[in-house]
Order: C-alpha cells, then structure tokens, then sequence
C-alpha cells in the first residue's frame, strides 16, 4: 500500500503574512513557513495507518521551493518514510491550474494508492486542488472529510458539512481530502529528528516529470489589481454614564450593523 500526502508550505498561520505588491505573490520570507496545519493532520493519519499495517508506505509530496526542503524532513521526522520535492524556477507564481497539473505528473511519477490532501490551505485557500487533480488523474474524490478506514481495497469515509453527513466509500486507488476534525498531529521526538535524516527525499524539476515546458509557461491566471491591507486604527472607547446606550445604537445604525 502506498500513501502520498500532499505536504503544502504555507507563512505561520499565527505570524502576519505580506503580499508583495508588485509581484501580487505571498511574500513568503517575512515570516517563518510551516506545513499547514490541515495537511498536518492528514499526515497524522497516514502515518498512524501505516504503523498498524506493515508494508504500508507514506510518501510525502511537495511542490514548493528548494528550502521546503526542512519541512519535507520534519514530515519524515513525524513518520513519512520518504519524501519527495517538485522545485523549479518556472513554477514561481503557479496557480491552482498549474500546480493540479505539476503535481499529478509528480504523483504518475511516485506511484499511489491512496492520496490524502488537505481540504484547503491557510495561504490560497482555494480548496479545489484535490477536485482538480481527481480529474486530471480520472480518480473518485472523497471530500471535506472527519473520519477514514481503508479495509479491503476500499476506502470508506465521513463527510460532514452543516447541513448533512454521509457516508462514503469508494475502491483503491482514491483522492480524500481531510479536515480540521481529524486529530491533532504528531510532535517529531528526537529518534524521529535523526531518522529522518537518512531518509530519502528526492528533488525533481518539472523536467524530471515529463512535463511540457512550453505548456507550463502558458499564462493560467493575470493579476489585474493588488494594494496593501489598510493600516489598524485605534478603537472607539466609550465610558458608560446616561447617554452610552444611545451613542452605542447611533454607532450600530452608521456601521450598519444593526
């Protein structure tokens, strides 16, 4: 059986992040960059299946730029037994099109039985890559899920929205997308931190995959527009006597907010 977990870097979900403006692009070196945490908890439960069922392997999976590197090797130090990292200048800038496209040539590369993705990622959060690369590997999808048992071939799964649950299964090989319901990641420990060093990690560029340059190169997205988040401004602070109830409801009725 082999697992492969799409593994995204994404800016710290608790540091502030920065558009460049000209580029309209994540500034992704203003702040310290991490393995979202959605996707975290999809390795989570890859790597608890595989140390229930031996012969299983977990194959994490990123495209990124070449320092992903040490986020590649803190998946293996959870538990990953290999990883693997699509780098290439042309991909700067990819949109979800290209990324759907780069990383199921990758995935045709590693081979799989199962692929587990995050539903969506803290940066784009767009949530489509899972749908996009269903159909570009002609896989069923099993989407925005809380649970997953894989038994006999078939994976069987929950799917919770706000209005329904349901129930879903489909044969191997399969694409699921998990969510925050799953349970908490793992913390690498230090037998982890040393293993993983001598772990394999491959670093491919699009050229390795196969893939045509030329339509890599096609424009898949055009920024039109980009500004800067408006500076915060002090809050309005009110000291409560006889009239504070009426100067809150005239506050709510010109924010429209009431």
């Amino acid at each position: 059986m082999k697992i492969v977990v799409l593994v995204k870097e994404v800016p710290d979900t608790w540091g502030e992040r920065f558009l460049n403006l000209e580029t309209g692009l994540a500034d992704r070196h203003t702040s310290a960059r991490v393995i979202d945490e959605i996707v975290e908890r999809g390795l989570e439960f890859a790597i608890s299946w595989a140390a229930k069922n031996p012969g299983t392997e977990v194959i994490a999976l990123s495209m990124a730029p070449v320092e992903a590197t040490t986020n590649i090797r803190k998946a293996l130090a959870m538990g990953a037994d290999r990883g693997v990292l699509v780098s290439d200048e042309v991909l700067v800038g990819a949109d979800i099109t290209l990324t759907a496209q780069v990383l199921a040539a990758a995935l045709t590369h590693t081979g799989y039985d199962l692929i587990v993705a995050g539903d969506q990622t803290t940066d784009g959060a767009g949530g489509v890559i899972p749908a996009a690369l269903a159909e570009l590997l002609d896989l069923p999808l099993l989407s925005r899920l809380a649970s997953i048992d894989v038994t006999g071939g078939k994976v069987r799964a929950t799917h919770i929205s706000e209005r329904v649950t349901l129930s879903l299964s489909s044969s191997l090989p399969a694409i699921v997308s998990v969510t925050e319901r799953f349970p908490d990641p793992r913390l690498p420990n230090f037998k982890g931190i040393v293993s993983a060093k001598n772990k394999p990690l491959e670093i491919l560029s699009v050229a390795d995959l196969g893939a045509t340059i030329d339509v890599l190169e096609s424009p898949r997205a055009i920024l039109t527009d980009v500004e800067a988040k408006p500076p915060r401004v002090a809050g309005r602070r009110e000291v409560e006597d006889a009239d504070s109830g009426k100067r809150l409801a005239d506050f709510l009725r010109q924010n429209q907010l009431a």
